[in-house]
C-alpha cells in the first residue's frame, strides 16, 4: 500500500482538495492518450515488452491533458518521468517519487532495485543504514538472576569436588564440598528473601550434603560423615535416602562398631523393596561378614545360605565355606564347596574368540574383541573364582577327611566332575608341595612323576618341582635332568629356565648359567630368582660393574630384601668403597636389626677404617645376639687385651674353651689373662688344669716354671723336669722326621714360603680372620713378658662373607605354576640370612 509523502513545496502542488474545486464534477470526460489502442503499433516500448520480459514491468502512461492534476508528468518505459496522481492526490501504483520507482508485489527478486540503475548503490543487507541496536543488557541485580547464578556455582563446585576425589586429591575435595555447602546454604536464604521459599531446589540441598558426607568418609572424618547422613536420613523430604544408612553401617564397620553396623545394615535392609534384589543381596552380604568379623559364624551362615540359595556368588561361596571351617563341620564343607564350583558366571567360552573359518569380517571381529575390555573383565572374574576355590580346596583337604591325601583326592575327584578341570592336576600339584612341607620327599616325588604323561603345562610344572627337589637333595644330575624334561615341555617356563642355570652354575660353569638366566628374564622379566642368581654369576665371574647393576635392578623392586642389599654391600666392598658397603649394611640393619653376621660385618669394615670404637659396638652386638661366633669372640678379646682390660677379656675367652674344648690356645689365653691381671694363684690354677688336659703343651710347662719361681713352690723343679723331658722328646721327634723326608719338607716349606710372601706382598686378605688373629693372639704371650708386645695395629682380619656359602648359592625357581604365589617359599630355596 502506498502512503501519500509530504516533502515540501512541490509536492503540495500535487495534492488536490475537493473544497477548493468550483465543479466537483470536472475532468470526467478527459482523455488518456493511454487507452489509445490505434497506437501501440507504432509504441516501441509496447512492441518490446511483447516480445521480452518487459512486458512484466508497469504500465507506460501519458500526459493529462487539460486537468488539475496534469502539471504531472507521465513516464514512459524509455521517456522523461510523468509522475501520476489519483483525483484525490494518491499517487498511483507504479508512480515515480523522489527518483525512485517503487517496485510492483512479488514482481521484484530478492535484492535487486531498479534504482541502481538510477544512482543508487547494490545494498541487498541494508549496511548502509548503520549497525544494529546493541541488544537489551540483563539486568543481573534482580533476585531471579542472583539466585541462578548462585544455583549454578553449588553445581560447579559440587562437580569440582567429585573430580578431585577422582584424582585422589582429597583435602581439595572436601574443601570444595564444605565450599558448595556453604553457598547452597546462602542460597536457600535468598529463596526466602525473595518470596520464592516454595521452590528451593531439594535435589541440589541433598547433593550437597551427600556429597560432603561422602568426602568426610574419604578422609576418614567419620563423626562428620556421620552427622552429615544423619541430617539426610532424618529429613523427610529426601525419598529413599533410607538406603545411605547402609554408607552409615560401613562407617561403623571401618570403627569395629559391629552391633551398630549389623544394627544400621538392617534398617537400611527394612526399607529396601524386594524389586531391588542386587542390593538386598549386598547388604546381607556385608552382615554375614560382620558375623564373621564377631564370631558369630552361625548367624554369618545363615547369611551367605540365604545368599547361595536366592543369588549364588564365588565371594560368597568361598566365606561360607571359611565359616564351616571354622566350627570344623565336614559334611558342611563338602556341601559348601560343590556349591562353590556350581556356581554360574555367566561368561562366554574360550572357543568363541578362536576363528573358525575363513570369513574375513567376522575373523576381523573376533580379533577385535579378543582383547577388549569385556573380554579382559571376564578373564579377571575367571582367574578369581579359579583363585577362591584352590584356596578352598587347599583349605579344607587335611580337615574334610582324616588325611590330607585323601582330601586332596576327593577335591581332585570334584573338580574333574565340574566346570573346573584344568584346575585338577594343578590341585594334585599342590597335593606334592603339602608333602614337601611336611618333609616327605619320596611321597612328592611319586606324586609329581605321575604328571610325566599329562599335557605339556602340567609336565613342564611337575618337571620343575621334581628339579627342585633333587636340587635340594644336592642330586645334580637328576635336577639337571629334570630341568631338561621341564624345558623341553615348556620352553618359555622361566622357573625351569632358572633351575637349568642353578644346575649349570653348581658346576661351576658360571658363563652358560648366566645365559640361562638372561634367557629367562627374556621370559619373564619381573622374574626376581633371574635377576638375582644373574647377579651371583657375574659376581663369580668378576665383572662386578654388571653384577651392581642386576642387584640395584632388583633392589628397585624389592626394596625390603636383606639379601639384595647384603649383596650390594659386598659389591662395593669388593670394589674398594668401605663407606658405600657400610650404608648398604646399615639398610639391611633397618630390615633385620638384629642379623648376628652383618652387625659383626659392620664391625669389621669400621674396623678397617680405624673407628675401633664404632667397631667395638657392632660386635658387641653382633656376639649379644649371637655369642658363639668364635672370629667375633677373638676380636673382641684382642680388644680388650690392647686396651688393657685384661679381666674383662677372661669372660669371652672362657666362652672360646666351650664351644672349642680341644683348642688349647683359648685354654693358655684365660691363664695368660688371669696373670697380667695380677691374679697369680687363678693363673697357676689355670695352667695346672691345662698341663693335666695336655701334658706335652710346652708353653703351659713354661708358664708353670715362671710362675712357681716367681712364688716360690716346690713344683718348681717337677715342671722343670718335665719341661726338658718334652723340649727333649719334641728335638727327638723333628730329628725323626728330618732325616726321613728332608727333601720333601725343604720343598713344602719353601712352598709355604712363597705363598706367605705373596700373601704379604698383595694384602689381598685371602686368609681368613680367625687365621690371623690367631697368628697375632701366638705372639701377644712371649715367656716373659705376655702381652706388652702387642700392637693395635697388627689386629686386622680379612673380609669373610657373613652369609657363607648359602649367599652364594643360586636361587632355583622351582613352582607349581609360574604365576602362582603360594610356593614362593620353595622358590627361593634355602633361607639366604644366617640364623
Amino acid at each position: 500500500m502506498s502512503l501519500l509523502r509530504l516533502s515540501g513545496q512541490g509536492e503540495m502542488e500535487n495534492v488536490h482538495l475537493a473544497l477548493e474545486e468550483d465543479d466537483l464534477y470536472s475532468g470526467y470526460n478527459d482523455y488518456n492518450p493511454t487507452f489509445d489502442s490505434d497506437a501501440l503499433e507504432n509504441d516501441v516500448g509496447f512492441q518490446q515488452a511483447v516480445r521480452t520480459s518487459h512486458g512484466r514491468r508497469p504500465p507506460m502512461t501519458a500526459k493529462f491533458p487539460g486537468t488539475a492534476i496534469g502539471a504531472r508528468p507521465l513516464a514512459s518505459s524509455f521517456g522523461s518521468r510523468i509522475p501520476l496522481t489519483s483525483s484525490m492526490g494518491r499517487p498511483m501504483t507504479g508512480a515515480v517519487q523522489d527518483g525512485a520507482a517503487r517496485p510492483m508485489t512479488a514482481v521484484r527478486a530478492a535484492g535487486y532495485t531498479s534504482s541502481m540503475t538510477r544512482g543508487s548503490t547494490f545494498d541487498p543487507l541494508g549496511q548502509s543504514k548503520g549497525p544494529a541496536p546493541p541488544l537489551e543488557t540483563k539486568n543481573e541485580d534482580t533476585p531471579e538472576e542472583k539466585i541462578k547464578s548462585l544455583e549454578k556455582k553449588v553445581n560447579d563446585l559440587i562437580e569440582e569436588s567429585c573430580m578431585a576425589q577422582s584424582m585422589g586429591t582429597l583435602l581439595l575435595a572436601l574443601e570444595k564440598a564444605k565450599e558448595a555447602g556453604r553457598k547452597e546454604r546462602a542460597l536457600v536464604r535468598q529463596r526466602q528473601q525473595s518470596g520464592y521459599a516454595d521452590q528451593i531446589n531439594l535435589d541440589l540441598t541433598y547433593s550437597v550434603l551427600l556429597n560432603l558426607a561422602n568426602q568426610y568418609a574419604n578422609n576418614d572424618m567419620y563423626p562428620e560423615a556421620l552427622n552429615s547422613y544423619q541430617v539426610i536420613v532424618k529429613n523427610k523430604m529426601f525419598n529413599n535416602a533410607g538406603r545411605l544408612k547402609v554408607n552409615m553401617a560401613n562407617i561403623y564397620f571401618k570403627q569395629k562398631n559391629y552391633p551398630k553396623a549389623i544394627k544400621f545394615y538392617r534398617m537400611a535392609l527394612d526399607q529396601i523393596s524386594n524389586a531391588h534384589k542386587g542390593m538386598r543381596i549386598k547388604i546381607l552380604q556385608n552382615i554375614g561378614v560382620v558375623f564373621i568379623r564377631m564370631g558369630q559364624y552361625s548367624d554369618a551362615i545363615t547369611s551367605f545360605e540365604h545368599i547361595m540359595s536366592e543369588s549364588p556368588n564365588v565371594k560368597t561361596g568361598f566365606n561360607l565355606i571359611l565359616c564351616y571351617y571354622a566350627i570344623s563341620v565336614k559334611e558342611r564343607m563338602k556341601t559348601a564347596f560343590q556349591k562353590l564350583i556350581s556356581v554360574p558366571l555367566g561368561i562366554d567360552d574360550e572357543d568363541k574368540y578362536i576363528p573358525t573359518n575363513d570369513d574375513a569380517s567376522s575373523n576381523m571381529v573376533i580379533e577385535a574383541i579378543k582383547n577388549d575390555k569385556l573380554h579382559q573383565m571376564e578373564r579377571d572374574l575367571k582367574a578369581l573364582a579359579e583363585k577362591y576355590i584352590m584356596t578352598a580346596a587347599k583349605l579344607i583337604a587335611p580337615a574334610i577327611e582324616n588325611s590330607f591325601a585323601t582330601g586332596f583326592d576327593w577335591c581332585v575327584d570334584t573338580l574333574k566332575s565340574s566346570q573346573y578341570v584344568e584346575l585338577a592336576n594343578d590341585l594334585e600339584i599342590n597335593k606334592a608341595i603339602t608333602y614337601i612341607r611336611q618333609k616327605d620327599f619320596n611321597q612328592a616325588v611319586e606324586t609329581l612323576k605321575t604328571f610325566e604323561k599329562k599335557d605339556s603345562r602340567v609336565k613342564s610344572a611337575a618337571a620343575t618341582n621334581l628339579s627342585f627337589l633333587y636340587f635340594l637333595e644336592k642330586d645334580f644330575d637328576q635336577a639337571d635332568r629334570y630341568a631338561d624334561l621341564a624345558m623341553t615341555a615348556d620352553r618359555y617356563n622361566p622357573a625351569a629356565l632358572i633351575n637349568k642355570g642353578s644346575t649349570v652354575f653348581v658346576k661351576q660353569d658360571y658363563e652358560k648359567a648366566a645365559e640361562f638366566y638372561k634367557e629367562a628374564l627374556r621370559n619373564d622379566s619381573s622374574c626376581t630368582e633371574a635377576l638375582y642368581n644373574l647377579g651371583l654369576s657375574y659376581k663369580k665371574l668378576n665383572r662386578l660393574e654388571e653384577a651392581l647393576d642386576c642387584f640395584l635392578k632388583l633392589h628397585a623392586i624389592l626394596r625390603n630384601s636383606a639379601q639384595v642389599m647384603y649383596q650390594l654391600a659386598n659389591l662395593y666392598e669388593l670394589l674398594e668403597d668401605p663407606q658405600q658397603a657400610i650404608e648398604w649394611l646399615m639398610q639391611v640393619i633397618s630390615v633385620i636389626p638384629t642379623d648376628p653376621q652383618t652387625l659383626a660385618k659392620l664391625g669389621e669394615l669400621h674396623d678397617g677404617e680405624g673407628d675401633k670404637s664404632q667397631a667395638f659396638h657392632y660386635y658387641d652386638e653382633s656376639f649379644r645376639y649371637f655369642p658363639s661366633n668364635i672370629d667375633v669372640i677373638e676380636w673382641l678379646g684382642a680388644y680388650y687385651i690392647e686396651t688393657q682390660f685384661c679381666e674383662n677379656a677372661i669372660q669371652y675367652f672362657e666362652r672360646a674353651t666351650h664351644i672349642q674344648p680341644t683348642q688349647v690356645k683359648w685354654q693358655l689365653m684365660v691363664a695368660s689373662c688371669y696373670r697380667r691381671s695380677g691374679n697369680y694363684q687363678r693363673a697357676l690354677e689355670t695352667y695346672k688344669d691345662i698341663h693335666r688336659k695336655f701334658p706335652e703343651n710346652v708353653e703351659c710347662l713354661r708358664f708353670l716354671v715362671r710362675l712357681c719361681t716367681d712364688m716360690g713352690l716346690k713344683e718348681v723343679q717337677d715342671y722343670a723336669t718335665k719341661l726338658k723331658k718334652v723340649e727333649k722328646m719334641k728335638e727327638i721327634r723333628e730329628q725323626r722326621v728330618k732325616s726321613g723326608r728332608e727333601g720333601s719338607a725343604r720343598g713344602r716349606r719353601e712352598g709355604r714360603e712363597g705363598s706367605a710372601g705373596s700373601a704379604d706382598s698383595s694384602h689381598s686378605g685371602s686368609s681368613t680372620r680367625g687365621e690371623r688373629l690367631s697368628a697375632k693372639m701366638r705372639s701377644l704371650p712371649a715367656s716373659n713378658e705376655p702381652y706388652e708386645a702387642s700392637s693395635p695395629k697388627e689386629l686386622d682380619a680379612s673380609y669373610v662373607d657373613p652369609l657363607g656359602p648359602q649367599m652364594e648359592r643360586p636361587k632355583t625357581g622351582a613352582k607349581k605354576r609360574v604365576e602362582d604365589d603360594d610356593f614362593a617359599d620353595e622358590e627361593l630355596g634355602d633361607d639366604l640370612l644366617p640364623e
